[in-house]
């Protein structure tokens, strides 16, 4: 009886000892992705949220981030003169003025890859642009172009760690006569990310796009993926942005997906492209299929996609039939290197129907590239083995 109850404590420890552990690295993986520390900017500083701006804040007033040059902390619905200043989410949100920054203390992995979600709006300047890095990796990007009626859109934009102890930093670099003109910036996630294998039969790395940057549950609008040519530090693993305008990455919670939780919407006609290098045997041929749709957000039609592979092209139009919301799509193509580029935008420049200004296009999802001549090889090859079987069987 002793050593059933010893054995039964025993057990008990090691339950709690794999509790312990499972609840540790489940807090861990949970602090690595997501909302960064006061990311919202709605925890109030020591004195509590000012009534007009910060001016010149000194490095504690915003908890959390540290900052230098004009920077304020903006209420929903507040005015400046005749306009209202748009937060994107929740009550508070950071201005930077001219040449202002605001940065934070990260811990990351060093040699891995990671993306930054970010909202931004504009205020008063039109050619507003936001920095943002991850010293030495930096990027701009535009805001001059919105893509909703909102007045903010959410950003991605990623980069490799190259060191354990880094910066995350946002800097407005514009020189406007109101000082106080500059981005206003909210919900700032990180997120790292994995390159997926890719799938048996299909040399398309992540042609599902169920992996990419960090999406908020309540993130309506999609997160667009401004110009990114680094295949090895893009936001959507395997893929690269090669236009001026962004590409919108969409979920199936607020949008319709042909498969998966994840889709890619064209935007802006030829000012945004998807792409990426996959591997092919040179005079090989072979398929390139793909499923596009709408995503359901009221996209005036006609939708279009031009996908391309090697030398080839081919428009596809939008035209599903009965309650379908997505139609599959292919093109054949013969490869005539070792690495054959596969691209997709948007035949049409399309908005929506209940605005007439918010920019949309087709979604497209699901991509595979295979060889069609490897399948013919193997079918070659098993005929010419069951010919063998059968001249010796006749032999006998």
């Amino acid at each position: 009886m002793a050593a059933s109850v010893a054995g039964l404590d025993r057990m008990a420890r090691l339950t709690c000892f794999f509790v312990s552990v499972f609840c540790f690295f489940s807090s861990h993986v949970a602090a690595d992705d997501g909302l960064i520390s006061n990311g919202d900017f709605e925890t109030p500083p020591p004195n509590g949220f000012p009534s007009g701006g910060l001016g010149e804040p000194e490095t504690s007033e915003i908890p959390g981030w540290q900052s230098n040059g004009t920077i304020e902390l903006v209420s929903s619905g507040q005015k400046q003169g005749g306009m209202i200043l748009i937060v994107p989410q929740g009550s508070h949100a950071a201005r930077l003025g001219n040449d202002a920054e605001i940065n934070q203390d990260i811990k990351l992995e060093k040699g891995s890859t990671y993306s930054v979600t970010f909202s931004a709006a504009r205020t008063c300047a039109q050619l507003e642009s936001i920095n943002i890095s991850v010293p030495p990796a930096t990027q701009s990007v535009d805001l001059q172009t919105l893509y909703s009626v909102q007045g903010w859109d959410s950003y991605a934009w990623a980069f490799v760690a190259q060191s354990e102890d880094s910066k995350l930093v946002f800097r407005n670099p514009g020189m406007e006569d109101d000082p106080t003109c500059g981005p206003i910036i909210d919900d700032i996630a990180i997120k790292k990310l994995f390159t997926p294998d890719k799938p048996k039969d299909n040399v398309v790395v992540n042609g599902d796009f169920e992996e990419g940057p960090w999406m908020f549950r309540n993130e309506s609008l999609g997160v667009l993926l401004p110009t990114n040519l680094d295949e090895e530090s893009s936001p959507l693993p395997g893929w690269i942005i090669e236009s001026n305008r962004a590409v919108r990455y969409i979920d199936s919670t607020h949008f319709a997906v042909p498969q998966g939780k994840r889709a890619i919407e064209l935007l802006s006609g030829k000012e945004g492209i998807i792409s990426q290098m996959v591997e092919t045997t040179p005079e090989r041929s072979y398929m390139l299929a793909f499923s596009m749709g709408q995503a359901n957000d009221s996209c005036l039609k006609p939708l279009a996609v031009m996908a391309f592979a090697a030398d080839q092209a081919r428009g596809i139009h939008y035209t599903p039939t009965g309650n379908m919301t997505h139609m599959d799509a292919n093109l054949t193509f013969t490869a005539k290197a070792e690495r054959t580029r596969v691209a997709f935008y948007s035949v049409y420049y399309n908005t929506r129907s209940d605005d007439l200004s918010s920019l949309c296009g087709p979604v497209v999802d699901d991509v595979r590239v295979w060889s069609t001549s490897g399948a013919g090889y193997r079918l070659a090859g098993a005929s010419a083995v069951m010919w063998m079987i059968w001249v010796v069987l006749m032999g006998l």
